[in-house]
């Protein structure tokens, strides 16, 4: 099973967007998909039409009985959604308390991993949406993840958060003596705008050999439509230019063979 993490630390740069338009495309190429919500506000769930507030079952309760897992168990926490194939383990407000209640525990840090090893024989993908800030739920998501995916909107203020986020995975990989496997995706690009290309020149300039070669995610209302109708893009707008970009960058994924390297 191929795990990957979606995260930034910085909102509003695609994350949730991404991470539904990867999996839905993922669904059509016959792949069994799970996305882990680890956001507790929850966006992807409600962007599939999953209300947080009346799930019975979240990511909280994985993390509640940690210490106990078990593939059953866990699978009591998978909720499917309208598309085949295509599960999740849904967020709530109440992970918002785990670093103050259950982060000085022993093995907090390695729950997601844990867990995805249990269910190893069950899907071909995983992906995990990020919140925006640094913690053990952030902490948990790049420990499991094979790759890291990075989205980062192509104007300036945005590309802030991507520096903190690459700090952030520099300082981890120097504890754990690991170099992350991490691609920069430009997203949100829009040509007609004096910003866009001025910030995908920078992103080249900085992060060339991490960056998505040659391509970007564009501006598309396509991907706005497909939340109202709590679908992902590639299941409500097939041949919009969102989805195929993002059908570009699965076949860029997986023409990939990415590894966390260990150091020292």
């Amino acid at each position: 099973m191929k795990v990957w993490t979606v995260a930034n630390q910085k909102g509003g740069v695609g994350k949730t967007t991404t991470v539904a338009s990867l999996a839905g495309a993922l669904v059509k190429r016959g792949q069994r998909v799970l996305m882990i919500d680890t956001d507790p506000h929850a966006s992807l769930g409600y962007y599939l039409g999953i209300d947080s507030d009346e799930v019975p079952c979240s990511l909280y309760d994985v993390f509640l009985n940690h210490q106990t897992l078990t593939q059953e168990f866990i699978l009591q926490n998978v909720l499917p959604t309208q598309i085949e194939g295509l599960d999740i383990i849904p967020a709530n407000m109440a992970l918002a308390t785990l670093d103050r209640s259950l982060g000085h525990q022993e093995g907090m840090g390695l729950v997601l991993r844990n867990l995805l090893a249990l269910l190893e024989d069950k899907y071909d993908v995983a992906i995990i949406d990020c919140p925006p800030v640094l913690g053990v739920l952030m902490v948990n998501a790049l420990a499991a993840s094979h790759h890291i995916i990075i989205p980062v909107q192509t104007e300036f203020l945005a590309i802030k958060g991507l520096e903190r986020m690459v700090k952030t995975m520099e300082i981890m990989g120097r504890s754990k003596k690991t170099r992350y496997s991490y691609t920069v995706l430009p997203t949100m690009y829009d040509k007609r705008t004096k910003a866009s290309p001025i910030a995908l020149q920078f992103l080249q300039d900085k992060y060339g050999p991490t960056l998505w070669p040659n391509d970007v995610i564009p501006v598309d209302t396509k991907f706005r439509d497909a939340s109202l109708a709590h679908l992902p893009a590639s299941h409500y707008s097939a041949s919009s230019r969102g989805v195929k970009a993002y059908n570009r960058l699965l076949d860029f994924l997986f023409s990939q063979e990415f590894t966390h390297v260990k150091i020292g």
